[in-house]
């Protein structure tokens, strides 16, 4: 890839204080307020541009943990967007015009309370938001962010609220639901030839019973499959010591941990070893990173860890020559600044491709509007954007999906993950 010498501006912005009040609707609503600098609108019968656009410029916002306990994904959803931009240089629009992208991250720490914040203070700057990770933070601002008609676009939520179109307008998703990721383990584990007892611990939230929701779905009627035992655990919790030794005396082969919190994932390894209880694990998509969680947790090929992906992996020797990772790897380091060079988590990937799929909705737009931007985020279909996987694409035109709907399912082979056809 041509690396373009301009690179794109990004501030990392620690949003505090108390609350904004959101008095001032009617000047930050999109389409209600001038935010272009050609005097457009008016007498010229032309739309109004939204705040956060002019004719050389849009500003995008990320509300995303920076800090906290999932400050390694949080960082990664600002830096492969920036990296993106940066790569790309200015972005020529379908209106003729051509922008340069400049990308604002406000740290909410993984707190919804600290994310509404981070929009209700910024949301008349940006033109929209997109990528921040959390379901709980982003459901925090989804309905200000209705109500004041922001886009709240391609976040990294698999809940399937972000993807209803009655319940979400100005919503959309991007990684796939967890339901989706769920039934692809169960297909998997269903298809296998022998009989499996499966452990359950899923974090006590939308984002682990979306995950059990998808994969019960898919071993309903399987008599090969029996679900021996189901704990929870709170987001809050520092350590799941207890549920992991009550799961170990289950008996159970097949260990399910619907886990978003890198820390208590890396421990609950560690625990189960320190237990002998050596079951094959199921690990959702953003925290199964090879170099931020399986090594730190001296996870080896034998250990029978699986994941989904859509997404390929630096980490992997399948992908050591791969055009698309080494225009990424190249993008990241020159680019992504303090948010992080290494892509120890999917979302650095995840966040690269959230670009992509911007600047083709970017591509669309004929007007400086939210609304308009929104009509041509959601016309993107059959896009392969860099890094995905072969056999899944971007399609935004499914009322129901996020962005990304495919996965494709993955065996940990020491280094990386390569795909798996069968559960061995």
């Amino acid at each position: 890839m041509n690396m373009r010498s301009k690179a794109v501006k990004a501030m990392g912005i620690v949003a505090i204080g108390s609350v904004v009040a959101l008095t001032l609707a009617g000047c930050s609503r999109g389409g209600d307020a001038g935010g272009g600098d050609d005097g457009k609108g008016g007498d010229s019968g032309a739309p109004a541009a939204s705040p956060g656009i002019t004719d050389d410029a849009i500003t995008l916002g990320v509300t995303t943990p920076l800090s906290g306990a999932t400050a390694g994904p949080g960082n990664c959803t600002v830096a492969g967007l920036v990296a993106y931009f940066g790569q790309a240089g200015p972005i020529e629009f379908g209106d003729g015009k051509t922008r340069e992208v400049t990308v604002e991250a406000f740290d909410d720490a993984y707190d919804p309370q600290k994310a509404l914040s981070n929009f209700q203070q910024n949301q008349s700057n940006v033109f929209a938001f997109t990528s921040g990770l959390g379901t709980p933070t982003n459901r925090a601002y989804r309905e200000a962010a209705i109500e004041e008609e922001v886009p709240q676009a391609l976040v990294m939520t698999g809940d399937p609220l972000f993807s209803d179109r009655t319940e979400s307008p100005w919503q959309l998703g991007f990684v796939p639901i967890y339901q989706n990721e769920g039934a692809a383990f169960g297909e998997l584990l269903a298809s296998s030839e022998e009989d499996h007892k499966v452990a359950i611990l899923f974090q006590n939230d939308d984002y682990g019973k979306g995950y059990v929701e998808g994969f019960k779905s898919a071993i309903e009627g399987a008599d090969n499959i029996e679900v021996v035992k189901e704990l929870s655990y709170e987001a809050t919790d520092t350590a799941v010591d207890a549920q992991l030794t009550e799961l170990a005396a289950s008996g159970a082969d097949v260990f399910f941990n619907a886990m978003s919190i890198t820390p208590l994932a890396i421990a609950s390894i560690e625990k189960a070893r320190e237990l002998s209880w050596t079951p094959s694990w199921f690990l959702p998509s953003n925290t199964s990173s090879p170099g931020a969680i399986l090594t730190p947790a001296a996870a080896n090929a034998e250990d029978g860890f699986y994941s989904v992906s859509f997404a390929k992996a630096p980490q992997s020797p399948a992908f050591a020559e791969d055009e698309d990772v080494k225009g990424f790897l190249a993008a990241l380091e020159e680019f992504s600044g303090d948010y992080t060079t290494k892509p120890d988590f999917p979302h650095c990937m995840w966040s690269y491709m959230v670009g992509a799929t911007l600047e083709e909705a970017f591509k669309g737009m004929t007007e400086p509007t939210r609304e308009n931007f929104m009509k041509s985020l959601t016309d993107i279909s059959d896009f392969t954007a860099p890094l995905m996987l072969e056999g899944t694409s971007i399609d935004t035109t499914k009322d129901g999906q996020p962005a990304v709907a495919s996965v494709v399912v993955q065996r940990f082979n020491g280094k990386g993950y390569e795909n798996a056809e069968s559960f061995d």
